[in-house]
């Protein structure tokens, strides 16, 4: 078996030896370097593919030389051949051996024989180093797959995989994929370099790196193309050297995802599996963010239709909502509003479900109807809430509901409050800011014990009713945030009420729950 040439280094004192052995080995097409001491061996050691060590040095033993390249782990793995023409007894050769050798010759020798160690010295340490890079890459490749799969957004997925690419490979390396909105990102990562940088592109540029790559198959492929080969493809690209691309798709018809590497970067087939492994993890990723994204459109379309549109128009009063779920990723929950017409004046109505789950979303709606006709049948308050404490438990058995009624006059400004376990409502004037109504038992339970209480809200006034999403934060004492909020609501207690609630709901984030607001105003 041949193997290619390497960077010797020859140790030895003696020039005329030096001579007639580099150029046996110049022969037969290797680099070397000679040097004549232990101190020059050990300054030139790491540039070395291989060193040829002589046993007798002038300023040092080349056993102790040895031992040094051994010992040190930026030299470890190089091969060493010590050489010998005066310690050549089995006890000389074994401890050469012993101080870290990996084969030892005793003068005179033919070339043959010192070729062929050579030789087989290079193909062990190119082996060992191969396989020692390609576990530290496939190690790479299994923390950068723990790393995409946590991403919970497209950038912050493609930043991730572009980033840990330009890691594994030390290479500049840029990721393409569609966006949900169908925009092509492009992002490029460089190894130890700043954050990754996004850039866009169309997207039918996407589509033909993958035809060339992949075509219309499904699964992942990876191949190489010439400097002008790639930018003829992609024009404006930043990587402009010989590449490596692969390209991946999880099923056909669905959009490709290619990542594209500095050709430097790869020494060979099983470099090429590795970016084509990471290529298939990032699209099986890609594709699994993009179902997560679409199954919530879908729950967050069916939870905004059990929410009303609009508020009704009552008279002598301004009333704004604000509905905003957790995070783009969060399930949905159970956080509902409602105001309804009564009598002369307005019932508002704000709960929330336990749980965030699809089926919190649709036992909200059923509560929020229930809550509805009976207002219509022109029940109490507390009649309502214990009607739609037994819709909840008859229908939901082991669920919980937190709401919260008030009953709003607005030629006095009186207000009926009828709480079960929710969040007490803040009344703001220009006198201060205050809560109200707090207390009473959760919906679900088989004693319904609401909290009844009754106060005014003056002229100008601002009552605000909110679900626990808004100041909840499980590092904050939630007594904390209520005064957070309490102050903040004094301080724009004169804004209009859009302004009021825009305000209100600046004050917390990033938020770990979904947030329903209702703002009215005594504008009579």
């Amino acid at each position: 078996m041949s193997e290619a040439p390497g960077m010797l280094l020859l140790v030895d004192d003696d020039e005329a030896k030096r001579y007639v052995l580099s150029t046996w080995l110049r022969r037969a097409g290797h680099t070397v370097m000679e040097v004549g001491t232990g101190r020059e061996a050990l300054a030139v050691a790491a540039t070395a593919d291989l060193v040829l060590l002589d046993v007798n040095l002038p300023d040092m033993s080349g056993f102790d030389v040895c031992r040094q390249i051994k010992t040190d782990p930026r030299t470890a793995a190089i091969p060493v051949i010590q050489v010998s023409a005066t310690a050549v007894e089995v006890a000389d050769r074994a401890h050469g051996l012993t101080q870290g050798a990996d084969a030892y010759l005793v003068e005179p020798t033919e070339p043959e024989e010192l070729l062929a160690t050579v030789t087989a010295a290079l193909r062990y340490y190119r082996a060992r180093t191969r396989a020692e890079r390609t576990a530290t890459m496939l190690a790479a490749l299994a923390s950068t797959t723990l790393d995409i799969n946590a991403a919970e957004t497209f950038d912050g997925l493609a930043a991730v995989a572009a980033a840990d690419a330009a890691r594994i490979f030390s290479v500049e390396a840029v990721l393409m994929l569609e966006m949900p909105d169908g925009q092509l990102r492009r992002m490029s990562g460089r190894p130890g370099g700043p954050a990754p940088v996004r850039r866009g592109g169309l997207p039918g540029l996407l589509d033909g790196v993958a035809e060339r790559v992949l075509g219309p198959s499904a699964g992942s492929a990876v191949v190489t193309m010439g400097r002008d080969d790639w930018l003829r493809l992609v024009p404006d690209s930043t990587l402009r050297v010989d590449v490596c691309v692969a390209a991946a798709r999880v099923k056909r018809g669905k959009p490709p995802t290619v990542i594209t590497v500095d050709g430097a970067g790869l020494s060979g087939g099983e470099d090429m599996q590795i970016l084509g492994q990471l290529a298939q993890s990032v699209a099986l990723s890609v594709e699994a963010l993009r179902s997560s994204a679409e199954d919530h459109l879908v729950a967050m379309t069916l939870q905004r239709s059990f929410l009303p549109a609009a508020l009704p128009a009552i008279p002598d009063l301004t009333m704004a909502f604000r509905y905003l779920p957790a995070s783009d990723q969060a399930e949905v929950g159970g956080d509902f509003y409602e105001a309804l017409p009564w009598r002369d004046g307005v019932l508002i109505a704000i709960g929330d479900v336990q749980g965030h789950s699809l089926h919190a979303a649709t036992v909200m709606g059923e509560l929020r109807h229930a809550l509805r006709a009976f207002a219509t049948e022109a029940h109490s308050p507390v009649e309502i809430t214990s009607l739609v404490n037994e819709v909840l438990r008859r229908y939901h058995p082991g669920m919980m509901a937190t709401l919260c009624l008030v009953i709003v006059e607005p030629s006095t400004g009186e207000l009926s409050i009828v709480n079960c376990g929710h969040m007490p409502l803040l009344l703001v004037s220009g006198a201060g800011a205050a809560y109200a109504g707090e207390g009473g038992l959760m919906l679900g339970l088989t004693r319904h014990e609401p909290h009844t209480e009754t106060a005014v809200l003056p002229m100008g006034g601002t009552a605000l009713l909110f679900t626990d999403g808004l100041v909840e934060d499980r590092k904050i004492f939630l007594d904390t945030n209520l005064e957070i909020l309490r102050a903040a609501a004094q301080e724009v207690a004169h804004a209009d009420v859009e302004a009021f609630a825009n305000h209100v709901m600046s004050l917390f984030g990033p938020r770990e729950d979904d947030v329903a607001m209702i703002v009215l105003r005594r504008t009579g």
